[in-house]
């Protein structure tokens, strides 16, 4: 495994400072935004693609630190029912794929987005239940009329400029949040579609990561180190749906934390171990969305809780076998 950083929680930092914090925190890869939610605060694909120079330039940089791009991240909305939102979070797709090639990358990462509930709607229309029955004719209809054809064709541009992983986070609001939806789209488009396994996420939907791990197995492209959380007063009160803004804390069922805020060394140590049991050997990459703690006191806590249970080499012989 490696240590890994999405780079957004850096973006107020040039990005040869941004690498050199990086380096300094013992930090060996860095998950790059290059559009779409992330931002382009490092990269973006605008001022990069066709430059040979600035190309080289970036990976002149990326070498001098010693880090290495996990992945491009252009998490977005590209089945957005308002078209110039779909076509905008599309184009970032689109140039996130050709700035991968351009700089030897093979993995993206992507939210599956969600279309609204009829070609007529003019936003995004989530179910969360079966009934009433209009539900059930919404989901057949972003499934089925929507969401797998759009990924079917993006996917299809995609290798043509040599992805080999789209990485979807599995993120409630979208079609595709948890293993079950994910596996899923994945059956439907073919696999080249993965899981960028974000905890944080699962944690409040009361799905234990370590039995979602071990069920999506190889599924897993690409692992955002996020925690959640719980309030079990607010939970117990009014259930996990809660819409309220994420710095009414005090009032909120659950919050994101900095790793080691939401749940202890034992559940992130049985994380790591589940990853490695069905053969993840990829980046850890930390999310900074505590809004208890600064995003640098954040990081660095997150970095040494990380070193703490991270499993960084591989396996040895056994003496007995």
């Amino acid at each position: 495994m490696k240590l890994s950083v999405f780079s957004p929680v850096l973006a107020d930092l040039p990005i040869e400072e941004a690498f050199k914090t990086l380096h300094d925190l013992g930090v060996q890869a860095v998950e790059l935004g290059c559009g779409g939610f992330p931002g382009k605060a490092h990269v973006d694909p605008d001022n990069l693609l066709g430059n040979a120079e600035k190309i080289e330039n970036l990976k002149a940089l990326l070498k001098k630190y010693d880090l290495e791009i996990s992945a491009l991240s252009c998490h977005g909305n590209a089945v957005h029912p308002n078209k110039k939102i779909a076509d905008a979070f599309h184009a970032d797709f689109e140039k996130a794929c050709m700035l991968a090639k351009e700089l030897d990358i093979s993995t993206i990462i992507t939210f599956s987005g969600c279309p609204g509930g009829s070609p007529e709607d003019k936003t995004p229309n989530w179910v969360t239940c079966p009934w009433p029955d209009d539900f059930g004719a919404v989901l057949d209809y972003q499934w089925n009329e929507v969401l797998i054809p759009y990924w079917k064709k993006a996917a299809e541009f995609a290798k043509g400029y040599g992805i080999k992983k789209i990485a979807f986070e599995m993120h409630p609001g979208f079609c595709v949040y948890n293993p079950e939806t994910m596996l899923r789209i994945r059956e439907a488009v073919g696999d080249i579609l993965g899981a960028n396994f974000d905890p944080s996420h699962l944690f409040w939907q009361g799905i234990d990561p370590v039995y979602a791990i071990k069920k999506l197995g190889d599924a897993i492209y690409h692992f955002h180190a996020k925690d959640t959380k719980i309030d079990e007063i607010n939970t117990k009160t009014n259930g996990v749906l809660d819409t309220k803004p994420y710095d009414h804390e005090a009032d909120r069922a659950w919050i994101f934390r900095t790793v080691g805020y939401g749940h202890d060394y034992q559940c992130w140590k049985d994380m790591m171990s589940a990853l490695r049991t069905v053969g993840y050997d990829g980046a850890i990459s930390i999310e900074h969305e505590d809004s208890l703690m600064s995003p640098m006191e954040g990081l660095k806590k997150a970095i040494v809780f990380l070193k703490e249970v991270m499993i960084f080499e591989g396996k040895g012989e056994m003496w007995w076998i």
